[in-house]
């Protein structure tokens, strides 16, 4: 539908968002052990670290040689896993996006949390419907979709740029393609799309980031909020400030030369 590219949006309460870079660093640096370790090495990676919903409900069991983890902690791991490039780049591309400016609103603590709390949210959507599926579950979709509907609730007006249909550059508020893509999402889980790709922890993703930004922004962050230009509009009923008179510099007797200012596996 369409591609993220950049957003206009500065960051107002954190110097960097390295909680966001740190995510895609981690999850690159697992796709690239995965796919280097070989065809072998990388299911016995999904199978190990997947969330499996029949393994995790004890209705199946996992073999032996793949149980690396209490089964418990792939609610969180599968979120690290991915397919291939494009399923880790598309991703990661979101997360680059919107995830910086959900991190300033957040707090790099909250906002990690936030983060494996939507992951874990999505898993377990998929899980509830799916109670005794053998298919492993991968991919930071879940977590990616609640940091997307955090960032439409936060920042809905601030202008995006984005290549409609992967071809047309378009900068427009993010409303527009931020709900477009959740409709989207809403009604291929309604339909029952496409089979290998799991509608329903995007699902599970976005209704926890919407309740979760509720609870976890930071004092004062408003929702709703414009681009930087309409913030910089002065607020009403504020006094002036005043300038105090200034005595008359008394001529030099040589020049004084002045300093210029520089002017979505799911």
């Amino acid at each position: 539908m369409f591609i993220p590219l950049y957003d206009t949006n500065r960051l107002r309460h954190i110097r960097l968002q390295y909680v966001t870079i740190g995510l895609i660093v981690v999850n690159a640096l697992v796709y690239l052990a995965t796919a280097l370790g070989g065809e072998s090495f990388s299911n016995a990676a999904v199978l190990g670290l997947g969330f499996i919903p029949s393994v995790v409900h004890d209705t199946a069991e996992l073999d032996p040689r793949f149980i690396v983890i209490p089964e418990s902690l792939s609610y969180l791991t599968y979120s690290f896993l991915h397919a291939d490039i494009f399923h880790l780049g598309g991703n990661m591309l979101f997360l680059w996006v919107f995830g910086d400016n959900v991190e300033d609103a957040l707090g790099h603590i909250r906002y990690l949390i936030f983060y494996l709390l939507c992951a874990v949210a999505g898993a377990a959507f998929q899980g509830l419907l799916a109670w005794d599926s053998q298919v492993p579950l991968i991919g930071a979709s879940g977590a990616i979709a609640g940091v997307v509907v955090a960032y439409l609730i936060l920042y809905p007006r601030v202008k995006v740029w984005v290549l409609a249909f992967a071809r047309i550059p378009l900068r427009i508020p993010a409303f527009i393609p931020l709900i477009l893509w959740v409709l989207f999402q809403v009604v291929m889980f309604a339909a029952g799309g496409e089979d290998q790709i799991s509608w329903a922890c995007h699902i599970g993703g976005i209704i926890a980031g919407a309740v979760l930004v509720l609870v976890l922004r930071s004092r004062g962050v408003p929702l709703f909020a414009g681009a930087d230009d309409d913030a910089a509009v002065a607020a009403p009923n504020q006094p002036q400030a005043t300038a105090e008179p200034v005595a008359p510099e008394p001529p030099a007797a040589t020049p004084r030369w002045g300093r210029g200012n520089a002017s979505s596996s799911d």
